[in-house]
């Protein structure tokens, strides 16, 4: 029964922590612009795509002329 002294109180401030911490996340807008996300990870993963064709174009071209031995 002692350990309930503890618990309760500690279990009390950790769910107002928690709800601060939501009220804090609300206010400063982090709920507000849920699929901009979203959209944003697509646009940069095909702005990565080109870049990465373009990379490997310029490695193939420089490596062609370059044999190390490690086939």
């Amino acid at each position: 029964m002692e350990a309930l002294l503890y618990l309760v109180p500690i279990a009390l401030l950790l769910g107002l922590g928690g709800l601060v911490a939501f009220l804090w996340a609300l206010k400063s807008g982090q709920f507000e612009d849920l699929d901009g996300a979203a959209e944003r990870i697509l646009h940069d993963e095909e702005e990565n795509e080109e870049d990465s064709r373009n990379d490997s174009r310029h490695d193939s071209d420089t490596n062609s002329g370059n044999n190390s031995g490690l086939e």
